[in-house]
């Protein structure tokens, strides 16, 4: 295993991922001043991001399916728990975006590579509740069916 968001595991048969990047910010307020530089106040964490990227191999790899469920995921406009291999909880996340390239086609039209990148938005846990964490038993009913 990878890392999970939700019930996904990103691992060899599912998604494998190359990389996990994270970008943080911090909110800054200006006030003018006559004759100095503005002055800053600080007044809160700001947005942060992360993007999964990786490549499937279907031949070898999970195939596209597995891009699907994503996207299913995503559909359901629900903050999933991102936690990686070391069993670090990175927080709640939204899938704010995906983006996926197929190349090199096999004679059947399918793609032999297929590579993906996940851009998720950290949800703010003061306003997390039933109606904005991802339904995990939906994930696994989805799953399963």
């Amino acid at each position: 295993m990878l890392c999970t968001l939700g019930l996904f595991v990103f691992e060899t048969n599912t998604a494998p991922l190359l990389s996990l990047e994270r970008e943080t910010k911090w909110r800054y307020e200006s006030s003018a001043r006559i004759g100095l530089r503005d002055a800053q106040q600080y007044v809160g964490p700001g947005k942060q991001s992360v993007k999964l990227k990786g490549i499937l191999v279907p031949e070898v790899t999970g195939g596209a399916h597995n891009i699907d469920e994503l996207h299913n995921m995503a559909d359901e406009a629900k903050a999933w728990t991102l936690i990686d291999a070391t069993g670090k909880v990175w927080g709640q996340f939204f899938i704010e975006q995906a983006r996926e390239t197929y190349t090199k086609p096999l004679p059947t039209g399918e793609a032999r590579k297929i590579e993906f990148e996940l851009g998720l938005l950290r949800a703010d846990s003061k306003q997390l509740d039933n109606q904005v964490m991802g339904d995990i038993n939906v994930q696994n009913n989805r799953a399963t069916a």
